[in-house]
């Protein structure tokens, strides 16, 4: 649904009731997860430390009947169950190393929820601003306007830091997309991940780990427009001259692309590289109504297609070691561990698909909501008035 206010009204609109709403994050993402923001490591967090997980090398507790753990390169890996949030094996888990696009995860985690799909936005020369080179792109161009659905594909599909730039700007500005970031990992109980640069481009100290980007995926994946976006193999992208273009999911597994046969009943979720991350990965496949989430960091071994490699070997493994193996640790925070059940992450994967062209909420409602929102804006303004956008 399209209605004909300007492009100016539009984006100021948007700009408005995205940053009302996001005046309540980081508390709302707290709220959300049903405890207060346990802020930096410490108490809880320094004695979870005692867990298996944080023990170097690899971590099983197998059974008789066990499957062996395949052999494989990567620096840490993890392999757990989606609905349960059991981990049922992992290698250096809680090592912390560049997460590369991987961590486009939590920037969808933390940005998805306030910009509705069918907004259209103008891109301004500011929101493409700081772009950093060699950085992977969809095809952004100033002055071209765009639906925020189309962005959000240009970010999951194509990994399109240019993307990543015009949704922060939205929400905020580049520093403050970082913060409310850094609220959302520890909200989930990811103490490993420090937020630098939201689009996953190498930064000084921006580092995540197995365990926390498995907590971005399995989250995600309970969230239908995110395992919608997560999901798709190729889209549309709209291009300067008002026609389209195809883009493909960068995801291999997925797309079976480049000789890589893609994985049965995957589901997403994210990929990544830099040359200082190397080959970085979230996947996710479904399998006789069970969901495993696995995560694999830098492959030392194999090229640039064994990062894909090497997850199918985990996936297969951890579907043959169903009952075959207890837990090593879990994704889910120890207070909510009684909350959850086999049917957290199935029944979000499993809802109903959301029209392609979903507009979210209409843009006559993000109109009427601007009026709720202004102390929120305010608040914002204030709350934001040092913090300095360094466009990194």
């Amino acid at each position: 649904m399209t209605i004909g206010f300007s492009s100016r009204a539009v984006r100021s609109t948007c700009m408005l009731c995205a940053a009302g709403l996001l005046t309540l994050v980081p508390a709302t993402a707290a709220a959300r997860a049903g405890r207060p923001d346990p802020g930096p490591p410490g108490g809880a967090a320094a004695a979870a430390k005692s867990s298996p997980l944080y023990r170097s090398g690899t971590q099983v507790r197998p059974r008789p009947a066990a499957p062996r753990v395949p052999e494989v390169s990567a620096l840490s890996w993890v392999v757990a169950d989606a609905g349960t949030g059991d981990v049922l094996a992992a290698n250096d888990a809680h090592r912390e190393l560049p997460p590369a696009s991987t961590l486009k995860t939590l920037f969808a985690l933390t940005v998805l929820p306030a910009l509705p799909g069918g907004i259209r936005h103008e891109v301004a020369p500011e929101d493409l601003a700081g772009i950093g080179p060699g950085s992977s792109l969809v095809g952004v161009v100033e002055g071209q306007t765009y639906r925020v659905s189309d962005l959000w594909n240009g970010v999951f599909l194509n990994s399109g830091n240019d993307a990543v730039h015009v949704l922060a700007s939205l929400t905020g500005g580049w520093s403050a997309t970082a913060a409310r970031m850094q609220a959302e990992a520890r909200a989930l109980g990811a103490r490993d991940t420090h937020v630098r640069s939201p689009d996953g481009y190498d930064a000084p100290g921006q580092v995540s780990s197995a365990y926390d980007l498995a907590v971005f995926g399995r989250e995600g994946l309970r969230r239908p427009d995110f395992a919608r976006y997560c999901a798709k193999v190729d889209a549309m992208f709209p291009d300067r001259d008002g026609g389209s273009y195809g883009i493909m999911n960068t995801n291999r597994l997925l797309t079976g692309a480049d000789g890589v046969a893609p994985y049965p009943g995957l589901i997403g979720v994210k990929n990544g590289y830099t040359s200082n991350a190397g080959n970085t990965l979230i996947a996710a496949a479904r399998r006789d109504g069970r969901t495993l989430v696995v995560t694999v960091m830098n492959p030392q071994e194999g090229g640039g297609h064994a990062v894909y490699e090497e997850a199918r070997a985990l996936l297969d493994w951890g579907f043959a070691a169903a009952g075959e193996v207890d837990p090593v640790g879990s994704l889910v925070p120890e207070d909510e561990r009684p909350r959850q059940g086999p049917q957290a992450v199935p029944a979000a994967v499993t809802a109903a698909k959301p029209a392609e062209d979903s507009p979210g909420w209409p843009e006559s409602g993000a109109i009427i909501g601007v009026a709720g929102l202004g102390a929120g804006v305010m608040a914002l303004a204030l709350r934001l008035k040092f913090v300095r956008d360094d466009g990194s």
